[in-house]
């Protein structure tokens, strides 16, 4: 109960600090893409597919601050069970008119099956991590965006131990922007 506590008084503090900090916001930017890559939480890499949104404003001509949702889907492939990684985060980033560039602190919920060194099985529970992410507009709004998040992902799990998990997926990225 505490944990969940903190994380909403954290939440509560981060979204005042927002609404009330001064700032010259040029232009707002939401953006929307679906990934794909791998995912590792022990011994095996997994194919993730993965959506995602963000929105950026933009503090001045350059910086931003962005908070990104990315919601990553390990299919069930060969008698192996589907599995579920969801993470937030919020950032501080670098734009330009063809890209941009961010990273932050993030929070990963997730349920998926993972394999240790002896056993294989699901792991379940929140995780602690960075996520950083780029932007390459190629074609107006269109564009490719990379993605990459660590997590430590704790607990008293029989397949894992506490561990780093690391997600990198790859895809095209579409952006709304409100000048």
């Amino acid at each position: 109960m505490r944990t969940t506590d903190r994380q909403i008084s954290s939440t509560a503090v981060l979204a005042l600090l927002l609404s009330v900090a001064p700032m010259q916001a040029d232009a707002s930017e939401l953006s929307a893409g679906i990934s794909f890559g791998g995912i590792q939480a022990g011994t095996v890499t997994r194919l993730a597919v993965s959506p995602h949104a963000g929105i950026s404003w933009r503090i001045n001509s350059n910086i931003l601050v962005d908070v990104h949702d990315l919601l990553s889907i390990v299919p069930p492939i060969q008698m192996v069970e589907a599995g579920v990684y969801n993470s937030t985060s919020v950032a501080l980033g670098y734009g330009w008119k063809s890209g941009d560039f961010s990273a932050g602190p993030s929070v990963a919920i997730y349920f998926m099956p993972a394999c240790g060194s002896i056993l294989c099985g699901h792991i379940a529970g929140m995780a602690v991590g960075a996520h950083a992410q780029t932007n390459a507009y190629i074609a107006g709004p269109l564009g490719v965006s990379v993605s990459a998040n660590v997590d430590w992902i704790g607990g008293r799990s029989l397949v894992l131990p506490g561990h780093v998990s690391m997600l990198v997926v790859v895809g095209p990225v579409l952006r709304w922007s409100a000048r």
